[in-house]
């Protein structure tokens, strides 16, 4: 999101509450985050298809709530269908104006095409929602479970470079576009990371028999897509979601505390992102300055340089979308509380990226602990949680990309964990008797910290450089060898 962008929403955002009538704010709400999909887009090299993959986005967002209502079709969900569909077509039309009055990156298909393309999708979505509504459930659990596998297919091409780059020469030469010219960076799918986990959560939940049985099609909608935090979170829940939601209809108008509050959090993400994280980029560790530092002391400072810097930009940009939700009265939850300052390994996940961590914590080392312990014979305590543990860390690195750098990132921080784990466990009854002993707390304490810190600074290298030689030279360099 630059700069003008977050403008343009803030200016709405203090203004819609004031002006639109309550029982039409979650409609607005749900147009702008649908016109949002495609106005963030980043361009593709790949003709067309940044017009493609938002229209993806909303058409999965559709089908994975076929997929998961559990209360009758109604009128309301018609018109969301509806809007949804002008608002595409709208912007197909947008191919006729100038390109600096066009919301997409580059000029849309022709709206022949576009038409076309929505009717083959409302024929695909009408016979999975009617295989929903009249097969029963063992039929809707498997189109639940493929549903999941579909979405964790695609994300795996998407983050796999070589996959990537065979699907971009495959889209290129069915554009009649240059197969030698594809990468695997032509797709930038807008937000598909954080989209994939929320429509996850919610096929995960109605198997488990958890989810909300009267989400509507606008809730629904405007919950996967919801602009602020369609970019880079945090992950909401949808039954919270919903909640504000439907909420909007009492929301006071031009609210002092909320527009207060709300600008101010935007205030902060501005000066942290776009200020100081910006500018620490130019000395945080990447493979150009780690070639230029001399010694290891100046290659600490560039380490310490990129972990600012990473915190700094992502949560800056949490601020930034936690404001702008409190502007439209949806209260997105925190994402980062502090992690630098906590003295152990598993305050420091419970206090970064919070909403991913909580997502993983929830969906998959939950699940991974239940089956193994549910196995017989019972499986060895200690392989359970470092399996668990293992799973977890290396799934959240793999989300990031699959490649050796962020599976050994995962690696890092499993075995970490787990570590940690054993100590408190083993230590816990000496940390309680401490109480007594203030000044010898403190230095434990401190002493985590220590640890704490440079252990997750040191795991930063994976994450900073591509390639797994070049990360295990400078950790190397850095621990003067």
């Amino acid at each position: 999101m630059t700069l003008t962008q977050l403008a343009v929403f803030g200016a709405i955002g203090l203004g819609y509450a004031a002006i639109v009538p309550g029982r039409m704010r979650g409609w607005l709400l749900m147009a702008v985050s649908v016109f949002a999909v495609y106005w963030l887009q980043p361009a593709v090299p790949i003709r067309r298809v940044d017009f493609i993959l938002p229209t993806l986005t909303l058409g999965l967002a559709i089908v994975v709530w076929s997929l998961t209502r559990q209360a009758k079709f109604t009128k309301a969900d018609a018109v969301a269908l509806i809007v949804t569909a002008v608002i595409v077509g709208t912007i197909a039309l947008t191919r006729y104006l100038i390109p600096a009055l066009r919301p997409t990156p580059s000029r849309p298909p022709a709206l022949v095409y576009v038409l076309a393309g929505l009717g083959v999708f409302a024929l695909v979505w009408g016979a999975i929602d009617w295989i929903g509504r009249t097969q029963g459930m063992p039929r809707r659990i498997r189109l639940v479970i493929l549903g999941q596998v579909v979405i964790v297919a695609m994300f795996i091409i998407l983050k796999t470079d070589a996959l990537a780059e065979l699907a971009a020469e495959w889209a290129r030469g069915v554009t009649n576009q240059s197969t030698g010219l594809a990468k695997a960076s032509d797709w930038q799918w807008l937000g598909f990371s954080y989209i994939a986990f929320r429509l996850i959560h919610m096929l995960r939940d109605v198997q488990a028999g958890r989810l909300p049985k009267d989400i509507s099609l606008r809730e629904h909608l405007t919950y996967v897509v919801f602009f602020p935090a369609l970019t880079a979170g945090p992950i909401d829940r949808i039954e919270r979601h919903i909640r504000d939601d439907r909420a909007l209809v009492g929301m006071k108008g031009l609210d002092a505390p909320r527009i207060t509050e709300g600008l101010t959090r935007i205030g902060v993400g501005i000066l942290k992102k776009f200020v100081v994280a910006d500018w620490l980029a130019l000395i945080a560790l990447d493979s150009h300055n780690a070639d230029q530092a001399s010694s290891t002391g100046a290659l600490w400072i560039l380490l310490y340089a990129y972990a600012l810097r990473l915190w700094l930009d992502f949560s800056g940009y949490s601020d930034i979308a936690i404001g702008l939700g409190v502007l439209f009265g949806i209260h997105l939850p925190e994402n980062f509380d502090r992690p630098y300052l906590k003295n152990n390994l598993t305050a420091f996940w419970q206090s970064w990226h919070m909403s991913l961590s909580n997502w993983a914590r929830y969906y998959v080392f939950n699940p991974v602990s239940r089956v193994l312990l549910r196995r017989e014979p019972k499986p060895n305590p200690n392989a359970v949680v470092l399996t668990a543990h293992l799973s977890t860390m290396i799934l959240i690195g793999l989300w990031h990309g699959v490649t050796v750098n962020f599976f050994v990132w995962g690696l890092w921080h499993g075995v970490g964990l787990f570590i940690h784990k054993k100590w408190s466990d083993r230590t816990r009854m000496v940390y309680m008797g401490l109480n007594e002993r203030p000044m010898v707390k403190w230095a434990w304490t401190a002493a985590g910290w220590l640890v704490t810190f440079h252990f997750v600074v040191l795991g930063w290298v994976w994450f900073s450089l591509g390639d797994f030689g070049a990360a295990v030279e400078v950790l190397g360099r850095l621990v003067g060898s």
